[in-house]
């Protein structure tokens, strides 16, 4: 199920990268991007707190959302096909961001009660090197797509979409919402300072990859053969995450979680601060590969603290607010390396001052 999803977002992203900002001037994808952005952040900072919430309230469960999710994204793609050349497509993508979203806050929130909580690392690791060789897998076949027309990769993602929900149809019935309000003890264990410290980090790390994203867009779009460019560090991206998900147990036994998340930030600082000094291409081609890797093992980290400091949180509940919260945070990323287009030197900075801010600030509180 999961991976015909995440092969079917591969194949949108590939159909609107033509539509929406290869095909454009500079200055056009710039404005185009900018709209996106902040027509998509807005609404998510007040369906943030409520996303979690309604989809615990929904009859059938989790089991049904993700039925209804993918139908609903394979209707939307056809959508978009037929108004992909007009106005009506911002309208179309915000939908498509909210579904999304609601998709990845119904799959965090499931794992949790199909997995036992000893096998909880291991099975976001295993999701993660999934979605990483579904997203290198699936783009190829959706960009040879691509050159006939945008309509027909999309058709590709309906399929995949289809697919998806035909398989998702096999998960247990029982897969059910949490009803019970928030207690006082679950506020309480969610606010402990492990927990907001972690969050942070983690926050940080989000920010520095949709920084990181669209910086390298707009940069290389003034740069020889930049769409090559861009195309090899999303590449790039793609394996270091799946390296990343593959090493995160080994890891995991090396080091708490605490300083996987240190050495995260203080990776991104160097690695960022390193770049711009470099001011290449390729040192901006590392650093992809070093932020996608750090956020991966990030991710999986901040899941077991979040696990064990908070015993008597609901999980579903704990999982899908932080994971909304944290996907602000990396469109917030995105909409500052837009509004600013720093030139790649830069840019590389600003990415390694915040991943030294938050380090520092990391240390001292922890």
């Amino acid at each position: 199920m999961h991976t015909w999803t995440v092969a079917g977002e591969a194949a949108l992203a590939v159909s609107l990268a033509d539509s929406m900002f290869l095909s454009v001037s500079p200055d056009a994808a710039r404005s185009r991007v900018l709209a996106f952005l902040a027509f998509s952040l807005a609404p998510f900072l007040i369906l943030a707190r409520f996303i979690g919430p309604f989809l615990d309230r929904m009859p059938g469960g989790r089991r049904l959302t993700i039925v209804v999710l993918s139908f609903a994204r394979a209707g939307l793609m056809i959508a978009i096909m037929r108004w992909i050349d007009s106005l009506s497509l911002f309208a179309l993508m915000f939908i498509a961001l909210v579904l999304a979203k609601v998709y990845s806050v119904s799959r965090s929130a499931m794992m949790p009660t199909v997995v036992n909580a000893d096998g909880l690392m291991a099975a976001n690791g295993q999701i993660g090197r999934l979605t990483g060789i579904v997203g290198i897998v699936a783009g190829g076949p959706a960009a040879l797509l691509q050159l006939i027309s945008s309509r027909v990769s999309l058709g590709f993602a309906v399929v995949c979409f289809v697919l998806a929900g035909v398989l998702a149809l096999s998960l247990p019935r029982g897969l059910a919402g949490a009803r019970v309000p928030e207690s006082e003890l679950e506020r309480s264990e969610l606010h402990s300072p492990a927990i907001v410290r972690a969050a942070t980090a983690m926050a940080a790390l989000r920010v520095a990859n949709g920084f990181l994203f669209f910086h390298l867009a707009f940069w290389l779009r003034t740069e020889k053969a930049g769409t090559a460019w861009f195309a090899l560090a999303l590449a790039v991206g793609s394996v270091s995450t799946l390296a990343a998900n593959s090493v995160a147990g080994f890891v995991r036994r090396l080091m708490r979680e605490h300083v996987v998340l240190e050495v995260s930030l203080v990776v991104v600082a160097l690695v960022g601060l390193a770049s711009a000094y470099i001011g290449s291409i390729t040192a901006g081609i590392v650093l992809t590969g070093v932020i996608y890797a750090v956020g991966a093992l990030g991710k999986l980290a901040f899941d077991s603290v979040l696990q064990s400091r908070a015993p008597d949180a609901n999980r579903s509940r704990a999982f899908a607010r932080y994971e909304t919260r944290n996907q602000l945070a990396q469109v917030a990323g995105g909409f500052v390396a837009v509004g600013l287009t720093p030139s790649g030197p830069v840019g590389f900075a600003m990415i390694g001052a915040i991943g030294l801010v938050a380090a520092v600030y990391y240390a001292v509180r922890y």
